[in-house]
């Protein structure tokens, strides 16, 4: 008899993380942000590669992650010189502390309805001092990049413990601005081994100001991709830096 495959366990997933997203140019963008703030946060950190990066290359202040992901904090805590906090932007306690915040890997987006929205900036606005800066990203509707995420296009990789597999997602929803999707992850021959399901929202410029301005911040900068290219509006990413007032 032929026995099913063992599932995806959640450190395998951290791990599977890191693979599918190596160093890029939006990391390269956050950490020129990082090597010029005192005090830094990191909201939605992952397994810790940025403040893990920005410590080799000689950051010497403060530096804080969080995120609600154990495992991918597990691997984060291979380095002891840096804060790690097990939550989620609204349970960033912290009171004028930094002078920097940010998001990685368009994470702004996993902020779905309008409360948690608001509730998020707020938390985050609280933790930076006035004229700190909040860099992030996230997807612009525009673009429609929730079209591209279909089966054909799956990721191949072999993971860390040399295993083949398949990585695709399917849309199973769009309303509203917020695309309800899977991720499967799939052994070599096709049998799954873990299925995520999440929501993105997708959120256009000026109803994002909105919210920026409702929470204390203004617009400092705007750019249309990660090497600082112009946002006429029609642009894949809206790259934000926003100044706390």
């Amino acid at each position: 008899m032929a026995t099913s495959p063992r599932p995806y366990a959640d450190d395998d997933g951290a791990a599977l993380y890191d693979l599918l997203n190596p160093w890029a140019p939006c990391d390269d963008f956050h950490l020129s942000h990082v090597m010029a703030a005192d005090a830094v946060v990191d909201v939605g950190c992952g397994t810790g590669t940025l403040l893990h990066r920005a410590r080799r290359e000689g950051h010497t202040g403060r530096l804080l992650g969080i995120d609600p992901d154990v495992p991918s904090l597990c691997r984060a805590r291979t380095r002891a010189d840096v804060e790690w906090v097990e939550g989620r932007a609204v349970d960033l306690a912290r009171r004028r502390e930094f002078d920097l915040a940010l998001m990685g890997g368009n994470a702004f987006q996993e902020f779905v309805s309008d409360q948690e929205l608001r509730r998020s900036l707020g938390a985050i606005r609280a933790a930076l001092r006035e004229g700190g800066r909040f860099v992030f990203g996230t997807r612009n509707p525009v673009a429609r990049a929730w079209e591209r995420w279909v089966p054909e296009n799956a990721a191949e990789v072999v993971d860390h413990q040399g295993r083949a597999l398949r990585v695709e997602h399917r849309v199973e929803s769009v309303a509203e601005g917020v695309v309800t999707l899977t991720e499967t992850v799939a052994a070599g021959d096709g049998a799954p081994l873990r299925v995520d399901r999440g929501a993105l929202r997708f959120t256009p410029a000026r109803e994002l100001d909105r919210f920026l301005a409702g929470a204390g911040f203004e617009v400092a900068e705007r750019y249309g991709d990660w090497e600082r290219g112009p946002f006429t509006g029609a642009e894949g990413e809206i790259v934000t830096v926003a100044r706390a007032v």
